[in-house]
């Protein structure tokens, strides 16, 4: 069965192709459109589907509209409050659920071809749900799924059964949301709601717990499966910033870290409770709340799962994906696990070489690409690096990536200032699956860097660039054997300079969606101190940094 998922409702519009039960491909919107996070998260935008994603993804797999057994759209206006006589009520909640009842016929309209006949709705938690249990390598699972809201609720609990038929154990009706909560503290710390949620993560590590116990009273499990969230009032504990949280006090961190500390415990509770009616060994998770790094390593270590499994696209984008899996199903066809998260576009060797052509630049084809990158990396410069497919999802996995050598924390400057970030985020390093034990402590492999780890103490003062201020790391293992390129390059790496770590943090600038393509690739280059680009096997170097980073190279020789 050839089936298109789309995620078009709230924010992170996207689309995935799954045919035969296989994901072939998923893309974001905003990596071809270039507006971050594709739209703004209102009722108002409930009508922009990802046209561009959606187009691509049924021409990577060899498909017209009119090929497609069905379109699964991952959300259910039945399950959502009717549209009523005043559409205006409630926030215009009536004109998001008419939107979507209306989105059969915009995808026939934008979509020549499509049988609007065949468009499938699928619960939102649903679509989260089929994201990360049957995309898991686990045949049975627990299934957690958390996020800001759905139809009428936030969060979903159950398993999935050998069958691949998804039991429900528990579901919480909005308002309660610990994802609101969380997106409610964004706002107030002067950040993007439904975007800047890490932000928070990153600062909640320079503060302490000094208002947990009233949060307790406030944010609770229920027993049942559930939790209730209070209304918090926020200034009544740190005042509001503004736009951009430049002016942050230690009395911010120090709610940032409450609310952090609060909400892992509440999760724990709820794992715990999941765990006690099902018994699986493995918890998958997906929903917004899942991409928080730090409540993530908590439940693998302190819940009693064995293993824990999150989709790499556990935000919105994810559903896409979910409800394509979810519908496969429906008709017939056994959902395959994920393989990796590289589902986007890619070029060729010719491709590539003609797009550097028309923009009329100096480039190179090295013989050992990995050693030329190693070189400058090792001499301190800051390389773009865009090789194969795209990541589907919000982290840059050495596909569309900015490397740096993580031997001093002006490194993590030097990366917040190319691209425009705050002083407080840290950076993460990659390294080798067979080496990662020896540096970091914590979920082995960890391949999609949603998980924190501790940096061993020897290693602190060896790798203060990826070091956060709380003394851990967010990691990608690297395998050798799925990512070859990447492997040599750590390799050549540890040869020049000791050591096995490089700096990774996505290849994009300051409010920009990351690279996608080559024209995304060199408008990055040229328009931030970036010293090389290794965009498939050719190198460019960025004129006036060679003499500098052969003076440091010559200097690492000598050490």
């Amino acid at each position: 069965m050839r089936v298109l998922g789309i995620n078009a409702v709230f924010h992170d519009p996207a689309a995935a192709i799954v045919v035969d039960g296989e994901l072939l491909a998923a893309a974001e919107e905003e990596r071809f459109s270039r507006r971050k996070h594709g739209k703004e998260p209102v009722p108002f935008s409930t009508w922009e589907l990802p046209l561009q994603s959606a187009r691509w993804c049924l021409r990577e797999a060899g498909l017209e509209a009119g090929d497609l057994d069905a379109i699964a759209y991952s959300y259910d206006p039945a399950l959502a409050p009717a549209a009523g006589e005043d559409i205006t009520a409630n926030e215009w909640e009536g004109l998001r659920t008419l939107f979507a009842e209306r989105a059969p016929r915009f995808l026939q309209s934008a979509l020549p071809g499509l049988d609007p006949s065949r468009v499938r709705f699928v619960a939102h938690h649903v679509a989260h749900a089929a994201s990360c249990g049957p995309a898991s390598p686990h045949p049975t699972c627990a299934v957690l799924v958390l996020d800001g809201r759905g139809e009428r609720g936030s969060h979903l609990a159950g398993r999935y059964r050998e069958d691949g038929s998804l039991e429900v154990l528990a579901s919480q009706r909005l308002p309660q949301s610990l994802g609101l909560l969380y997106e409610e503290l964004t706002d107030h710390l002067g950040f993007r709601r439904s975007s800047d949620e890490y932000k928070v993560m990153a600062m909640a590590s320079y503060g302490e717990p000094a208002f947990l116990d009233d949060l307790r009273g406030l944010v609770r499990a229920t027993g049942n499966g559930g939790f209730v969230a209070e209304r918090v009032d926020w200034a009544s504990y740190a005042p509001r910033l503004a736009r951009g949280g430049d002016d942050w006090t230690p009395r911010h961190a120090d709610l940032a870290c409450s609310v952090q500390r609060r909400l892992e415990e509440v999760l724990l509770d709820l794992a715990r409770w999941l765990h006690e009616r099902t018994g699986e060994r493995a918890l998958t998770m997906a929903g917004g709340v899942a991409l928080n790094c730090v409540a993530n390593m908590r439940l693998f270590e302190e819940s009693p799962f064995e293993d824990v499994w999150v989709q790499p696209a556990s935000g919105d984008s994810g559903t896409a994906l979910g409800a394509a899996l979810h519908v496969a199903r429906e008709l017939g066809d056994e959902p395959r696990p994920m393989r990796s998260a590289a589902l986007g576009r890619s070029w060729n060797d010719d491709e590539l070489a003609s797009w550097l052509d028309g923009a009329g630049i100096v480039y190179e084809r090295p013989d050992d690409l990995p050693g030329t990158v190693a070189d400058v990396l090792a001499a301190d410069g800051v390389v773009a690096w865009f090789q194969g497919r795209s990541e589907f999802g919000p982290r840059a996995l050495g596909h569309r990536s900015l490397l740096a050598h993580p031997r001093t924390p002006a490194t993590t400057a030097r990366l917040n200032e190319v691209k425009g970030r705050e002083s407080f985020r840290p950076v993460a390093p990659m390294v080798l699956a067979e080496r990662a034990a020896e540096i970091f402590a914590g979920r082995l492999p960890s391949p999609y860097m949603l998980f924190t780890h501790r940096v061993a103490e020897e290693w602190l003062d060896r790798i203060p660039a990826v070091a956060h201020v709380d003394g851990t790391a967010r990691i990608q293992t690297v395998d050798r054997e799925e990512e070859p390129l990447v492997a040599a390059l750590l390799e050549r790496f540890e040869e020049r300079t000791g050591v096995p770590v490089v700096v990774n943090t996505s290849l994009n600038t300051a409010g920009r969606p990351m690279v996608d393509d080559p024209r995304d690739a060199l408008e990055c280059f040229g328009s931030a101190p970036i010293d090389l680009l290794a965009i498939g096997p050719f190198v460019v170097r960025r004129p006036g940094s060679e003499a500098a980073l052969g003076r440091a190279l010559q200097e690492v020789g000598a050490r």
